[in-house]
């Protein structure tokens, strides 16, 4: 893995649906996964992860929580107190980031449970974008006990230091059943 990852592999761990195995290698780590399980046909609200392959195309970082942001050969962003991601499907700016205060509904990306200190985006539904199906489908930090995301795939911080070393823009991320 020194010359780096080309692909993550993601599938629902057996017997719960909104918790994962993330393959990186030869490693295996615990993730979390969309209340929804894993699905086909992802729609905006639903829960669930999007089933396909999906390519990692930047991040953003809490500079001040996870020194480790700048560790990766990703363009990552620091996050500043104005740093939203829209989630209305009939805004300009639907799943893009915004800068806040926005008069549609958005996501804060800085966040005070600290889910976003390493937040990579990941490529669906952002070219070419539709509405309604799905909006800020992140590679983030998890929480305790890997609970359940809004669609998003989660790691540990320490996971996630691991891997952002070895990540880039040509790094694909598969969720598979």
């Amino acid at each position: 893995m020194r010359k780096g990852l080309r692909v993550l592999t993601v599938r629902a761990r057996p017997g719960h649906a909104s918790q994962g195995l993330l393959q990186a290698g030869k490693l295996v780590f615990s993730c979390a996964l969309g209340c929804g399980g894993i699905s086909a046909g992802k729609r905006e609200g639903d829960g669930a992860t999007p089933l396909g392959s999906m390519r990692i195309l930047s991040g953003y970082f809490r500079n001040d929580h996870f020194s480790g942001g700048r560790k990766t050969r990703l363009a990552m962003t620091p996050i500043g107190p104005d740093l939203g991601w829209c989630e209305v499907p009939e805004d300009r700016n639907y799943n893009r980031p915004v800068k806040i205060p926005y008069g549609a509904s958005h996501e804060r990306m800085l966040r005070a449970d600290r889910l976003y200190d390493a937040c990579l985006v990941l490529d669906w539904n952002i070219s070419p974008r539709r509405r309604g199906r799905g909006s800020a489908i992140f590679f983030h930090l998890a929480r305790p006990g890997f609970t359940p995301t809004q669609g998003c795939v989660a790691v540990t911080a320490r996971t996630m230091a691991r891997l952002l070393p070895l990540l880039s823009d040509r790094t694909v991320m598969r969720v598979v059943r």
